[in-house]
């Protein structure tokens, strides 16, 4: 490789190799070479109950011969709506398995927001958390799905702690009732149980498979502006992500590491890290269905893990809870941190608890979502993203002419290259051609620097997302909920910045006439909209929002008012 052409990969750890070529192949190739190759090892493990690489083709082959029998062919879309569990693992790669395309979707999102992704994407078949199968069965009719598959998370669990949860206690009542229903819901869709689905002879080997290019997920993003889109990914794109992951990473034991998902894998993250990333090590993947502390270092007494990908305040909980408990985390070699700003007290803590490294990279959906990381080793920069990962191309432009480079040191609009780069957003040819420049440039939205040695820090964002808890906000979004108060007649949501990193949304609004604050019955009415993680956590008031000369409100300029007049007693939540 030409350093003149990639002169960030000076700066790689060494044992990462200075040139990448993707692997050939698929998400299903990926899958099948783990089965023949680790076939006694365990590839699951939730609760204590391990599911070996064997086991796990054999339900992969079996659900796929069920989503077949229920009509899906190569093309259609399949939605999941699943929070992490084994039965997560196995639809995604059953739908994969017939050249289907797999949806994902937050379990937790409301009425509003599944409906809208459901009417994006058209999906037939929906396989959902029997806890919230109720609200897919209601969708409106004129939305295409025709059967729902329902999983009950305590069906994958041990006997031991299946028996526990039927306990006659408040406690076990209450652990039941959080993990699964016994409400089957009724409605016009064909509604069907998981071991139903497994009940098919396995799918033939014979059967036909997808190609590199063909789309295998659709992953929403509110991208950088407007309502979520459905970023498309292909097989190749996936598997290049993975294929990176693990040239980034020196010292990887395959068949020997025990991977965390303590991220949810219907967020790209989780997604790539866990799903794909850790299947193509021979990985131990070990399934938490929400982060829980002390659940994480139970689980570490049985199966120390080895690879923890988490966002800052998990690390600081988990660094914190060990210290409390006496637990042991010097298993941790490896820990990747992305989604927000990662605090260099954090990496200090971290690092001291475990003796491993903590660093910090950077992605987004469209991307599959990694782009850039810092080495994993004693050259890695806290503060920074780090440097283009294996294969990958950056620039560094003119926000407002893309075809002007910034000169060395210069902030500026990123620009990313690369296998792992999407295809464009689902049906959505205006914004796809707003954020593809010709050649491949993906347009991030994102003000950067990169310094003589070619790590990149984050300075600003042209887009106007919120990044809370790892989860993208479109402003807009909230914004609509709010405008559908009685006593509102305005809005503007911005972020503002949390402590330890991340943001928090915050809201302005104008009320009418007569009208009078009452945060608890706007958030109230949010909850009813949006997901948790999107609610304001600070609502003030104000006589009018600041626009521009054509009627926008500019939400930079709020966002400076708000910092200014520093703490808030009106309004805010100390969550």
């Amino acid at each position: 490789m030409d350093l003149a052409a990639r002169p960030w990969v000076a700066s790689y750890a060494p044992g990462v190799p200075p040139t990448f070529d993707v692997p050939e192949g698929t998400l299903t190739d990926l899958l099948e070479t783990s089965v023949r190759t680790y076939r006694t090892g365990t590839a699951l493990e939730f609760f204590g109950a391990a599911t070996s690489y064997r086991e796990l083709g054999d339900a992969v082959d079996r659900a796929a011969a069920g989503l077949r029998a229920l009509g899906i062919r190569a093309g259609d879309r399949v939605a999941l709506v699943l929070p992490n569990c084994p039965q997560h693992i196995i639809a995604f790669y059953a739908v994969l398995r017939l050249g289907a395309i797999v949806v994902e979707h937050n379990p937790l999102y409301t009425d509003r927001e599944l409906r809208h992704q459901f009417e994006d994407h058209g999906a037939t078949v929906a396989i959902v958390w029997d806890r919230v199968a109720r609200q897919v069965q209601q969708l409106p009719a004129d939305i295409p799905v025709t059967a729902l598959v329902t999983v009950d998370l305590v069906s994958a669990m041990p006997v031991s702690r299946r028996l526990a949860l039927r306990l006659p206690i408040r406690r076990a009542r209450e652990a039941r009732k959080a993990l699964t229903t016994t409400d089957r819901p009724t409605g016009p869709r064909k509604v069907l149980g998981w071991s139903e689905l497994l009940r098919h002879r396995p799918l033939p080997h014979k059967h036909p498979r997808p190609s590199a290019t063909d789309t295998a997920v659709l992953q929403y993003t509110s991208g950088t502006t407007g309502v979520p889109k459905g970023a498309v990914l292909t097989h190749r794109n996936l598997l290049a992500n993975a294929a990176q992951g693990r040239a980034w990473v020196p010292g990887l034991e395959a068949g020997r590491e025990t991977v965390y998902a303590v991220l949810p894998m219907f967020h790209a993250y989780g997604l790539t890290l866990c799903l794909t990333f850790a299947m193509s090590i021979g990985a131990k993947l070990v399934l938490f269905p929400r982060f829980d502390v002390d659940l994480v270092l139970a689980a570490a007494r049985k199966s120390p893990p080895t690879f923890l990908p988490a966002v800052p305040p998990i690390y600081e909980r988990l660094a914190g809870g060990a210290a409390a408990r006496g637990a042991d985390l010097r298993s941790i070699r490896f820990a990747i941190s992305g989604a927000m700003n990662l605090p260099e007290s954090t990496v200090e803590t971290w690092e001291a608890a475990t003796g491993g490294y903590l660093i910090e990279g950077y992605g987004l959906t469209e991307t599959s979502p990694v782009a850039a990381g810092n080495p994993i080793g004693p050259t890695r920069r806290p503060g920074t993203v780090g440097v283009p990962f294996p294969g990958t191309d950056v620039r560094i432009v003119d926000p407002d002419d893309p075809g002007a480079d910034r000169g060395p040191g210069e902030a500026g609009e990123l620009l990313i290259r690369g296998p792992q780069v999407f295809q464009g957003y689902w049906r959505k040819p205006d914004e796809t051609h707003a954020a593809l420049l010709d050649g491949g440039w993906f347009r991030t939205g994102d003000i950067v620097r990169m310094d003589e040695d070619c790590f990149i820090t984050i300075v600003d964002r042209i887009k106007e997302l919120i990044i809370t808890g790892g989860f993208n906000v479109a402003p807009s979004e909230v914004e609509d909920a709010l405008r559908a108060h009685p006593d509102v007649t305005d809005a503007a949501v911005v972020g503002l910045p949390r402590k330890g990193g991340g943001e928090d949304v915050a809201a302005v609004v104008v009320l009418a006439d007569g009208a009078a604050l009452d945060v608890e019955s706007l958030r109230s009415h949010c909850r009813g909209a949006l997901a948790a993680y999107k609610v304001p956590r600070t609502i003030v008031q104000t006589e009018d929002l600041p626009r521009s000369l054509i009627g926008k409100v500019l939400r930079r300029e709020v966002r400076t008012q708000l910092l200014n007049d520093g703490p808030r007693a009106e309004g805010s939540d100390s969550r």
